[in-house]
């Protein structure tokens, strides 16, 4: 299995020469940003990304924006959703990133919400890969156990982090069993949260480790997954971004670390880590077979 590695646009400012440049140099195939929701400014996102030769993860909010906007409902988010998988496949995204549904609709609905989501990507051949997130329908990971158990077909995006925030701890203990959701997941964004937040100062810190093992943990059981059933290819976003995650000092708002920066140690450190992933699990099988 091959992994393909994506720069997050999360604060990105700039020319596209230079990110591609930048994220080249670190090993990235593509990028990972939001789809804009005008047809003039997707077709100029094609031109740029067919200018760099850059592969394109879309990110789309059926809700509207990263908190969903509370009065729509679930017609407003499949016609959203709808429009955004056209837009996606116009400017030749590789997936569709979404951010699904609110936190507020009962079980339910966030299985009736789910359901035709993934209907309408079938119907349009597309592959929707749903994120978890808080203030979305998948803000809890018990939520979404919940909602595989009726719509096993659904693809998800980990992000692990946001679900450690959600229930206070990292999800270690046995009884954290998320099996039926790692089974499922298409996609990892790589950033690492902790118990108080959903993204620690610097992720190479000491009393982060506990936290950055964990995630890593988490992310080998998923490759495991992928690999188990055949995929060819996994993808991973490092995802630390500004916007009230990155750690600001009092008064002077300075951020405690720079956002590429950490972006950077999290690629080059993820690409290590899955190349020793891979090198175990050879070992591994070459053990069992001999």
């Amino acid at each position: 299995m091959k992994l393909d590695l994506f720069r997050s646009l999360w604060g990105w400012q700039g020319d596209w020469a230079r990110c591609a440049a930048e994220l080249r140099q670190i090993g990235c195939v593509g990028v990972e940003a939001r789809l804009p929701t005008d047809p003039y400014a997707q077709r100029a996102l094609r031109q740029s990304l067919q200018q760099e030769d850059l592969a394109y993860i879309a990110v789309v909010f059926t809700g509207g924006d990263v908190v969903p906007h509370q009065g729509w409902t679930l017609q407003q988010h499949w016609d959203r959703l709808a429009l955004s998988i056209a837009g996606a496949q116009a400017v030749g995204a590789r997936f569709l990133n979404v951010l699904p549904g609110n936190d507020r609709w009962p079980l339910a609905q966030q299985v009736e919400f789910f359901g035709r989501a993934q209907a309408l990507a079938d119907a349009a051949g597309a592959i929707c890969s749903f994120e978890i997130h808080r203030a979305t329908s998948l803000y809890s990971p018990w939520v979404a156990l919940d909602v595989i158990a009726q719509l096993p077909q659904l693809r998800f995006t980990a992000d692990i982090s946001h679900w450690v925030v959600v229930c206070e701890r990292l999800l270690d203990d046995p009884a954290d069993d998320l099996t039926p959701f790692i089974q499922r997941v298409h996609h990892v964004q790589a950033r690492v949260g902790y118990d108080q937040g959903p993204q620690v100062p610097h992720p190479a810190a000491p009393e982060y480790a506990r936290s950055l093992a964990f995630h890593q943990s988490v992310w080998e059981r998923i490759w495991a997954a992928q690999q188990a059933r055949g995929q060819a290819v996994t993808t991973l976003t490092p995802e630390f971004g500004p916007d009230g995650y990155t750690h600001l000092l009092p008064f002077t708002q300075a951020p405690v670390a720079d956002v590429w920066a950490l972006n950077q140690w999290m690629t080059r450190t993820e690409a290590e880590h899955f190349a020793r992933w891979q090198a175990s699990t050879a070992t591994d099988s070459s053990v069992v077979s001999s």
